[in-house]
């Protein structure tokens, strides 16, 4: 008990730190920004904006409630995350669930970490924390890898290391992005699962995804059938080729074998499959039988 009350104490004793308007800390060289930075401190729920970079867009209600009396009885158990913006201003880096549940619990401060970083920094930190921490749905996961591409140019490779994930789990997550808006919306609802859009994937055409999709829906198909049902689907693309075209009409005539048989004076039998491909069968009965056939052909 005494060491949870000086712990709250040091974390009120920081926030006053914070609001002293001569102490002001922007940047990890400033005075008295080592007593800050990593402490768990309180800060006021008003002074913390929400985090634009935060990969999680959708938060179920009912959750939210559950936390929020959970907060209620037994306080905030893990603290949020914040950079520091501006006196008394602070972006969440991490823990919207935990702020908003907070929020809803009445209360008007938050224990917290403070962190100092830029922006670039921020949505590294907002994507990682979240990822490991929260059961983000995949499209939000592929969104917040493809803000890691485009807004710091990370590559691949690159954001392999930073949030500890194979790069072929990313090049995943981000093929999922290629889908029909319908099928991805229907991902995040949790209509279709991620494996179902990796099979969908490999159609281009968004109209027959769209159809794969309803398929899909209807019949409670489980991957293993979709994956089944795109293939059957890519095969019927297929066109014939041209010399399948040509040799599937490809017959001997009845005039020709015995044009074969007449010559050397044997049955000869012709076979041709459904290639166009064959084989003629010479039959002999005997040694002088079979130079007499040398014969004609060499003749």
């Amino acid at each position: 008990m005494t060491k949870a009350i000086k712990k709250q104490a040091l974390g009120r004793g920081l926030s006053a730190l914070l609001k002293d308007p001569e102490n002001d800390i922007k940047s990890v060289e400033d005075k008295n920004a080592d007593k800050v930075v990593g402490n768990i401190i309180e800060l006021e729920i008003d002074a913390i904006e929400i985090n634009p970079f935060q990969p999680r867009t959708n938060f179920n209600e009912e959750s939210l409630r559950e936390l929020s009396t959970s907060i209620k009885e037994l306080g905030v158990i893990q603290p949020i995350t914040v950079r520091k913006l501006d006196y008394n201003k602070y972006q969440l880096i991490s823990g919207e669930r935990r702020l908003r549940a907070s929020k809803l619990a009445g209360l008007d401060s938050v224990p917290a970490y403070i962190r100092i970083a830029n922006d670039n920094e921020s949505l590294v930190m907002a994507l990682v924390e979240n990822i490991q921490r929260h059961d983000l749905d995949p499209i939000e996961i592929a969104l917040s890898y493809q803000r890691l591409i485009d807004e710091i140019q990370l590559t691949q490779e690159q954001m392999s290391d930073r949030v500890g994930k194979k790069r072929s789990t990313i090049a995943n997550y981000l093929r999922l992005l290629k889908l029909d808006p319908i099928i991805q919306t229907g991902i995040r609802d949790g209509f279709i699962t991620m494996g179902h859009g990796r099979a969908i994937i490999n159609i281009e055409d968004h109209d027959a995804q769209a159809d794969i999709y309803q398929k899909i829906v209807s019949r409670n198909l489980s991957v293993r059938e979709t994956e089944a049902l795109v293939k059957n689907y890519q095969e019927s693309l297929k066109p014939s080729s041209e010399k399948a075209s040509k040799t599937s009409t490809f017959e001997v005539e009845d005039t020709q074998k015995k044009a074969f048989t007449s010559f050397f004076g044997a049955k000869v039998d012709v076979k041709v499959d459904g290639k166009g491909k064959g084989k003629i069968t010479i039959p002999f009965h005997s040694e002088e039988d079979f130079n007499r056939i040398i014969k004609l052909i060499n003749s």
